[in-house]
């Protein structure tokens, strides 16, 4: 069943697919197997198409609402690349790329730009506070345009949690800066070339690098000592206890996943939309299975 699960999965989020993209998200060895899949899911009513697009779930208005999404999306780009470009001028900054919904190529008037950002190592967080007071001081604190909220070190670029959610993240990213740390990074996560074999990383808008500003330059050469160091473990210290703090709701566990702050890594994802995103596909899976006498494998947070 390569393609329900991978259909099941964007149902989710309310996104029908069309053939080919579901062979992108799918292990199968050629497309017309998904075809035939598809085929025989419709005939027995399992899935609906409305026109090239397919979902469990039976609303033609769900494509209306991929389409203006799309156009959304094509529209609010150059603003997100002209963030990309602010993103990549601040000092220690190694690579940016757009995440979240825009790198799936939808966006909505509730929606966020959401960017991924590798650091240099042992600055991770003073790059991180640098861009936050850049939001707080300059944006007002939006974000809508401006949410920073993974970063990773180019020493450390390993995701750690491999699923298929972060797998759909990681294969969606849109690089726009970095080239030389981006397929760095691709090749430390090859693990989700076995989940998505058939899906490569849109990179079209990659560039190797950005010439930094002045200024920038001027803070890396003042801070690329001890100094840095302790000012860069300080950030980290006083995010973290004010995170603790903040999102006490959270278990330990979920707090260690969602809110992840290590020397190398920063995610502040208080939502839990990961665990959200799994536990209901598995509810899905789990529910579709026992309605068709269908043995759809469950995931692992």
């Amino acid at each position: 069943m390569n393609a329900l699960k991978v259909i099941i999965y964007f149902s989710i989020f309310r996104y029908p697919l069309k053939k080919e993209e579901i062979y992108s998200f799918s292990s199968a060895k050629i497309i017309q197997d998904i075809e035939c899949e598809l085929n025989e899911l419709e005939s027995k009513k399992i899935i609906f198409r409305y026109g090239e697009f397919y979902s469990d779930i039976d609303d033609e208005s769900l494509v209306d609402r991929r389409l203006k999404g799309n156009k959304m999306a094509k529209n609010i780009m150059p603003k997100a690349l002209k963030r990309a470009k602010l993103i990549m001028s601040f000092p220690f900054i190694e690579s940016v790329s757009i995440s979240g919904a825009l790198s799936k190529n939808y966006y909505d008037n509730d929606g966020d730009i959401d960017f991924f950002i590798i650091t240099k190592p042992k600055y991770l967080w003073l790059a991180r506070t640098l861009l936050i007071a850049y939001k707080k001081l300059f944006l007002f604190n939006s974000r809508k345009y401006f949410c920073v909220n993974y970063f990773i070190s180019s020493d450390r670029l390993e995701i750690a949690e491999k699923n298929t959610f972060t797998a759909t993240e990681l294969k969606t990213l849109i690089p726009v800066y970095g080239k030389r740390t981006f397929y760095k990074f691709l090749k430390c996560n090859v693990w989700a070339n076995v989940i998505y074999p058939n899906k490569n990383v849109n990179d079209i808008y990659l560039l190797d690098t950005l010439r930094k500003p002045i200024w920038s330059k001027i803070v890396e050469f003042m801070f690329s000592n001890g100094l840095g160091r302790k000012i860069d473990l300080y950030f980290k210290k006083i995010t973290l206890n004010k995170w603790k703090s903040k999102f006490k709701h959270l278990k330990k566990s979920d707090f260690e996943i969602a809110m992840k702050s290590t020397n190398d890594v920063s995610k502040h994802h208080p939502k839990d939309f990961q665990s959200k995103v799994i536990c209901r596909l598995n509810e899905r899976c789990d529910s579709t299975n026992k309605a068709y006498n269908l043995n759809l494998v469950l995931e692992n947070a």
